[in-house]
């Protein structure tokens, strides 16, 4: 019966080929449930049937980066809030049973009960051409990697004349090698058979690694365009700035404080108290590729930036582990990466370095001999080829003393 009046909560159990729909009043009561195909006329026809129950306030999707993510794209173009909603509790599947319509029903019930907090992941633009990306660049590599063992192993049980050729190469020169070899003779033939072999895997690796040349690039335009103070910061590279994006999604804002960002990642420890012990425990759950991404991060600073040395060297003086400064730090490092993605400050072009080097007639010689680096490393920078927020500031303050010294020497 249609209320206009009443407000009213949708649930959806999403799958491949339907979604099954559920809605509830305010109060809890089950008013209807329904099934719709997974298609844009589906979808028009779903949030029709829940209005026709009254004011639809919000709806709970199960699955809206999966089998859910058309629907949750289309909710948010009808200006319906969507929560994200996980499976129903294995405790609660147990006492009532399992079917769509009782997930559907679950799922409006955590979006009005509050059990279900989190805003859904925007798609529509740059950060989900990164993941997309991303994801055909991690394929690739994963598949070099395995013809680059598949390469080692086969020379293992080569002939000998084969092993000995190529059995003490690096996987670089060994691909190099095989690549250029030339078999001639029976393809019958163990040696020439497996020569071919090797050339075939050797070829395809090298697709590969021309592959990952072209999605890296890709993706550091990318990346450099969406958030540059991320990709500037310490420690942070294409393949690092990539999953932290993806993880954080086009509307990082949707996370409440850094302690949120935190536990998407799996860096937040977890309280396991009981009575009078008092105590935290590591997080397991948790995006285990952003929680990946800090842990990369962290490693880096650690052999090379000063002050995250000093740090690890005072608490190892206070007789913590190496593990537990790794888990300190991967939660300080989640905070200073939630401030960047929420806030980006504003990042000195490397063009724009370059143009005021050529105005004050420096040479890079000169720049990396007053800032202690090299001269690639300022070309690099210049080119926007290599990213640090600290040292482009550093570098674009030195500029400005040294144009402001060369003036007062003219004058």
């Amino acid at each position: 019966m249609t209320q206009p009046n009443a407000t009213i909560i949708g649930g959806v159990d999403t799958h491949k080929e339907f979604h099954v729909a559920a809605v509830i009043d305010d109060v809890g009561r089950l008013l209807g449930t329904s099934s719709f195909r997974a298609t844009a006329c589906g979808y028009d026809e779903l949030v029709c049937w829940m209005r026709s129950f009254g004011d639809l306030a919000m709806v709970g999707v199960e699955g809206t980066g999966c089998y859910g993510a058309g629907l949750a794209r289309h909710l948010a173009t009808e200006s319906v809030e969507v929560r994200e909603v996980n499976r129903p509790s294995r405790q609660t599947r147990r006492r009532k049973g399992k079917s769509d319509p009782v997930d559907a029903e679950a799922a409006a019930r955590a979006a009005l009960n509050g059990e279900a907090t989190g805003l859904v992941k925007r798609k529509d633009g740059a950060v989900e051409s990164i993941r997309v990306l991303h994801l055909a660049y991690y394929s690739a590599r994963q598949s070099r990697s395995k013809v680059a063992c598949q390469i080692r192993d086969l020379i293992v049980t080569a002939p000998e004349e084969i092993r000995c050729l190529l059995g003490d190469l690096t996987t670089e020169h060994r691909v190099e090698r095989c690549s250029r070899l030339r078999p001639v003779g029976d393809p019958a033939d163990p040696v020439v058979g497996t020569k071919l072999a090797l050339r075939f895997l050797a070829r395809r690796y090298q697709s590969f690694d021309t592959e990952m040349d072209d999605l890296e690039q890709l993706l550091d335009q990318l990346t450099t365009a969406v958030n540059p103070s991320l990709k500037g910061a310490k420690g942070v590279g294409t393949d690092t700035a990539a999953i932290l994006l993806v993880a954080a999604g086009e509307n990082p804002e949707r996370f409440k404080n850094d302690s949120a960002f935190a536990a998407l990642c799996g860096v937040s420890p977890v309280q396991a108290s009981s009575g009078k012990t008092q105590r935290h425990r590591l997080n397991r759950s948790g995006n285990r590729q952003a929680n990946h991404a800090l842990w990369r991060i962290v490693r880096i600073r650690m052999i090379w930036d000063p002050t995250t040395k000093a740090y690890v060297a005072r608490r190892v003086a206070e007789g913590k582990s190496e593990r537990e400064i790794v888990r300190c730090l991967k939660r300080y490092v989640a905070r200073e990466i939630f401030r960047l993605l929420v806030d980006p400050k504003e990042v000195t072009n490397g063009a724009d370095l370059r143009r005021l080097r050529h105005e004050h007639g420096i040479t890079l010689t000169q720049v990396a001999s007053a800032l202690g680096t090299t001269t690639s490393k300022v070309s690099n920078i210049e080119r926007s080829i290599y990213h640090d927020t600290n040292f482009t500031e550093r570098y674009l303050a030195w500029l400005n003393e040294a144009g402001f010294s060369g003036a007062e020497k003219a004058a």
